[in-house]
């Protein structure tokens, strides 16, 4: 083993969107941070594999992680891409109800929303709905008109320059090894190229999307108690092959299990319609690489969901186009929690180590709130 006496203040493992954005924040107040990422490039899992949806925070629990970070970010993102030539699109969303039994959850949605500070949603009816998307098949609505559309890699590419402008560094195919607190940090063992090596860290972020799990156990001292139970969703998506009759983004009422919003339309900042993503628990494996497999029989599937608030689809025209996988905290049965996990050292008892954990959507949204979040934690 190689041995070195390299030491910094801060090392960020994962190179996910959040990775980034809390590198790149650190580094902003002055940190000497390294991002290290397992894999050859920044964002290769779940940030570049979803919507690349900008959530309003309609849906999530009053007071969650997942709501206060979520409308935070939201506010926090439009500006950052206009200052940096990132592509977005304020396009808005419609969330549509097929019946007239559907209507009370709508209104239901809206009062989440408003209690979660999103007070810019409007109910809509069947005519209104109608006058904005007139393919859809609905006796109602809810308009988000702060729903919008991102360029993920062009977003993960700004954070990367922001983390290397104040003099932070991404190292990639470095894996994480284990990490041994001290008194004054942690020391911590990486490899690279089947080398491995030691480095002193004075703050340890601990955001590896899918293995923030399989990190956190390699972390001496920390009580399994402070470790919850991950689930792998996987979620598919298919292209339109045809025009797209849609101008905002289309969303059936959430899943009634709280696995998903529902199998929705989007639309990419080049026009494309895709469909997506449907929730499927798989094995939690990470001793294997991640199954990103398309079932064949998926087309039947989105086909019937779609049609139900897009009656003219056509399911010859769906094109299987990408799967991702989410790192969720339950199993959609009513096990394990529904929100972020973001632990300091007020939770685990360790100075210096930032653990989350589930951070699946809306984390893209969330991304820069989580790196203020992530930022006053490690203050205190």
């Amino acid at each position: 083993m190689q041995k070195t006496s390299d030491s910094i203040d801060t090392l960020v493992v994962g190179a996910g969107v959040v990775g980034l954005a809390i590198g790149a924040e650190l580094a902003k107040q002055g940190r000497e941070v390294v991002v290290v990422e397992r894999l050859p490039q920044f964002g290769m899992e779940t940030s570049s594999r979803n919507s690349e949806v900008i959530h309003a925070g309609l849906y999530y629990a009053t007071a969650s992680l997942k709501a206060l970070l979520c409308v935070r970010g939201n506010q926090l993102l439009y500006p950052y891409c206009q200052r940096n030539q990132v592509g977005y699109r304020r396009l808005g969303k419609l969330v549509v109800a097929q019946q007239t039994t559907q209507l009370p959850q709508l209104a239901a949605l809206q009062q989440q929303a408003q209690r979660n500070g999103v007070m810019d949603t409007q109910l809509l009816t069947a005519e209104q709905v109608h006058a904005k998307e007139p393919a859809i098949n609905a006796c109602g609505g809810l308009w988000s008109p702060s729903t919008g559309i991102i360029d993920s890699h062009g977003f993960m590419t700004s954070l990367l320059g922001q983390l290397q402008r104040y003099q932070g560094h991404l190292v990639s195919q470095t894996e994480f090894i284990t990490a041994r607190p001290l008194n004054d940090g942690f020391d911590v063992e990486l490899e690279t190229d089947g080398e491995r090596y030691q480095l002193h860290c004075r703050e340890l972020i601990n955001c590896a999307g899918l293995w923030a799990q399989s990190v956190s156990q390699r972390i001496t001292g920390l009580a399994s108690t402070h470790i919850p139970q991950a689930y792998w969703c996987r979620g598919h998506y298919f292209s339109y092959q045809a025009p797209s009759p849609f101008k905002h983004l289309v969303y059936p009422l959430p899943t009634s299990d709280g696995s998903g919003l529902g199998i929705h339309s989007t639309l990419d900042l080049g026009g494309l319609l895709k469909f997506g993503p449907d929730t499927q628990y798989i094995d939690v494996n990470p001793d294997l690489p991640v199954d990103y497999a398309m079932p064949a029989a998926l087309q039947e599937k989105f086909t019937q969901a779609i049609s139900d608030y897009f009656p003219q689809l056509d399911g010859s025209k769906l094109v299987p186009a990408y799967s991702g996988v989410r790192p969720k905290l339950h199993n959609g049965a009513g096990n394990g929690s529904d929100d972020f996990i973001i632990q300091g050292a007020q939770t685990h008892g360790l100075n210096g180590l930032v653990n989350l954990f589930g951070i699946e959507s809306p984390g893209l949204t969330a991304s820069l709130a989580i790196a203020e979040y992530v930022a006053r934690l490690l203050d205190k």
